[in-house]
This record gives structure tokens, sequence and C-alpha cells, in this order.
């Protein structure tokens, strides 16, 4: 086979979109839009890849990366013909073919791709383009053919007289060109338009009148070739991605008990026979186990959950690890550093954060268990708080295994608690407690008796 270069069309501000943000920044299933079609790009093994960018084109570098790419700019969008002009010089003598994709075109899949080119290197052609057919075709330059059903060329639709936007069959702007001909007829490109640009797509016109092979390939389905250029467009796109996402993991065995509020993003991993609640997102590089059970209404972000482990109701985890049979929540928040050994119990309203948990070891009520390390089957009151910080540095406490930790209990760190410490109801811990022993603080406990009657008296008179 020979070399592929390819070209991303990435130089747009994208006006309808009314944003600072450039378009191809736009993040779609929790990435930005431009790295779908890059990504599946770098799933045919380039030998070089060229992205144009014009409009935001340093915070496009930043996020984007230079893995692997050639930057070029379009100092001014003159048009996608005079952008892909704009890589001349970086495919100068290349001897393959050229994949031209566009940035806001986030579906297309590597099969649909390599069928283009398969078609495009079997029919011996010097320039391919993929179409679609779709029901509403309103936005989209129309395939134009004759009464044999070839291709005589490509409109716009700004440019398009009434018959022409009747036609369903439209351009995806997806080529497969050898760069030999597409540099020369980009040289004969007018802006002779409605818009005043050089149209990538009149170089079909260009093609047929010297005679050039052009070849079409219509994709398979047609979502794949649709752009994005407001915010609406945006919103389908993400539903559409979503539902493909959610399909991909109920036929890998995964129950999603209502799809249609389930988010799961791209680099989220699922185990067979895990039970999905409505309204959970599932975001980042977030593994889930097997056989494991999520209510619901769940945020989980870069999260690594192993077998078996039962997330209730309204749970927030980020960066954090939970081990084998594990059950968190409802309303408990584990934040990063959060590492829960097996059989862990972490309930209501409990929030971690650099918790280090050992296995059977339980709080399920009330509790901050922040920068702290617990031993394996103790017990931590509701109420309790490590206290972590003093206003200037941050501290750690160390919990041996089998602690009791009365309800409403603090933990002033630094401090160490030693296996079998029992903490009494309502104590403050300033020091280290060696282990096997019960740490309290005295309080005396006084009792006033009919004070209530006396009160009402007293009111009374006032």
């Amino acid at each position: 086979m020979s070399d592929l270069g390819v070209i991303i069309l990435a130089a747009g501000e994208g006006k309808r979109m009314k944003s600072s943000l450039p378009k191809v920044l736009h993040p779609l299933g929790g990435k930005p839009l431009l790295l779908h079609p890059l990504e599946t790009a770098r799933s045919l093994n380039p030998k070089r890849i060229a992205i144009v960018v014009g409009h935001g084109a340093e915070a496009v570098k930043e996020i984007c990366g230079d893995d692997g790419v050639v930057w070029v700019l379009q100092e001014k969008q003159l048009g996608t013909g005079h952008a892909v002009g704009c890589t001349r010089e970086i495919f100068r003598n290349f001897s393959g073919d050229l994949l031209i994709l566009s940035g806001d075109v986030p579906l297309i899949s590597k099969e649909s791709l390599l069928g283009l080119l398969r078609h495009h290197r079997e029919q011996d052609a010097e320039l391919t383009l993929l179409t679609a057919v779709l029901n509403q075709p309103s936005g989209y330059g129309r395939i134009l053919r004759d009464e044999k059903k070839e291709l005589v060329g490509v409109v716009e639709e700004r440019d398009a007289v009434s018959c022409e936007k009747e036609f369903k069959e439209v351009n995806a702007g997806i080529y497969a060109a050898s760069p030999r001909f597409l540099y020369a007829a980009l040289r004969e490109l007018d802006s002779n338009n409605e818009q005043g640009e050089y149209y990538l797509p009149d170089i079909v016109g260009i093609a047929r009148k010297s005679g050039k092979p052009v070849r079409t390939v219509r994709a398979g389905d047609a979502r794949e070739i649709l752009g994005i250029n407001t915010r609406e467009e945006l919103a389908f796109m993400e539903r559409t991605l979503q539902e493909r996402i959610n399909r991909r993991w109920m036929e890998a065995g995964v129950t999603l008990k209502d799809p249609q509020t389930t988010y799961i993003e791209e680099g989220v991993t699922i185990g067979k026979d895990t039970v999905i609640g409505p309204n959970t997102h599932l975001l980042g590089k977030t593994v889930i186990g097997e056989r494991c059970r999520i209510d619901g209404s769940a945020y989980v972000t870069n999260a690594q959950v192993a077998n078996e482990v039962h997330l209730r109701f309204s749970v927030v985890l980020t960066d954090c690890r939970i081990a084998e049979g594990a059950i968190v929540g409802p309303f408990a928040h584990l934040r990063p550093g959060t590492s829960l050994g097996r059989g862990v119990h972490i309930g209501n309203f409990v929030e971690t954060k650099e918790a280090i948990i050992g296995e059977g070891t339980k709080a399920n009520h009330l509790t901050y268990l922040g920068d702290v390390t617990i031993g394996r089957q103790t017990n931590v009151g509701a109420g309790t708080i490590t206290c972590n910080y003093d206003g200037f540095q941050k501290y750690r406490t160390t919990i041996g295994d089998r602690v009791q930790v009365g309800s409403d209990s603090t933990l002033v760190a630094p401090v160490r608690l030693g296996d079998d410490v029992y903490v009494a109801t309502a104590t403050t811990v300033r020091h280290d407690v060696p282990a096997g022993a019960l740490v309290y603080n005295e309080r005396r406990e006084k009792a006033r008796a009919g004070w209530t009657e006396q009160k009402r008296k007293k009111m009374k008179k006032g």
C-alpha cells in the first residue's frame, strides 16, 4: 500500500457557535471536537498529518499537542481551497495519496475512510469524494450528476439555484486525492462566488474539464459525515455519539436502565453484568469492574472501580480507587487520592480526600476523612472529622486496625491512633494514642431540675 498523508482543516472561527472558543475546541464526548477526526486519522497509520489552523491557532495547538502533527497556519481564512493550498510545501514531492478531513466532522469512522481510499486506488482516480444522502441537506454542498448519474460537479448551497437545492446527495467535505493533481487544481481556483472564497469542491469541475478521473463513494451511515456549526448541532452530535457508546456497552453485557440519561465517555471501560441506573455520568478514564451496581445520579471521573462494588444513589467520585465489594453512598463524595480497600463502607454524606482506608472499615454517616490512613476493620462514627489543616499546612492522621471512633469526634492532625484504640464519643484527640487505649476528654454533665417550667414562667411574665 502506498504512503498516506492526511490534511485536517481546522482554521474556521465558527461564527454561528457565538463563542470566544475556537469551534474545533468545543467539547464533544469529553474531548475537543478536533481530536475525534485526528484520532481516527492516526488509526490509519499515515506517514504525515498536517492540521491547518487559523482562528485561535495557539489555543488549538496547546490543547491538541504536537505529537506527530505538522501545524500549518492559514493567516487569512479565504476558504477551504485556500486552506488546503497552505499545505503545499508540507506535501511537496509526496508520493502517496492525500486524505482531506474536516476538523468539525467528528463521527467519520476508520472503516469509511478505508473504503474511500480503497475505492480511490482501485479506480485509479485522481480525486474521490465521500458523499451521503440526507433527508434535510440544508447547509451542505449538493452533488451534481448528469443523466447517466456521472458526477459533474459540486455546488455550495449559497450558490445553488432552487432545483439544485432539492437534491439530497451532499458533499461530505472528505476527499482522497493525488498530490500532483490536487495542488495543480488548486492553482486554478477563483473566488467568483457568493462568499468570495476559494472553494475546495470546485476542483471537481477542474478535474472534469481536464479529463481526470473523479469518483465518489457514498457513506453507509449518513450521520458520519455531519458537521457541527451551531450549538444545536453540537447537542445533536453529542446525543448521536452517546447512543453509539451506550449501544456498544449494552452489546458487551452491561445493563443501562435508562440509556437516554446515561452518559459514558469514550475512554471509559465497563465490565460485564454491571448494572447502571439513570442519570449516571462515567467520565475520563474511569474503569468499572464486573457485576457492579450503580444506582443512579452518579458522577464518576477517572475512578478505578473493582468488581462487585455498589455505588448507591447520588455519589461523586474523582481520581480514586475502590477495591472489590466496597459500598459507597448514598450522597458520598470521594475526592482525589482516595483509595478504599475490600469491603469498605462509605455512607451518607461522607467526604474523603487523600484517604487510604483499609479492608472492612466503615464510615457510614456524616464524616470528613481528609489526609488520613485508616487500617482494617475500623469503625468511624457519625460526625467524625479529621482536622487536617491549621491555616498554613496540611497534616496527616493515621488510624490503626480495629479502632472504634465514637460519634462527634475530632482528630487534630498530625496525630496517630494505634491498633484497637477506643475513642469515646465527642472526644477531641490532639496527641498520639497507644494501641489498646481508651481516649476521652474529661467533662462534667449537669442537669437542672425544673428548668423548663421555670423558663416558661419567665416567658409568660415577659
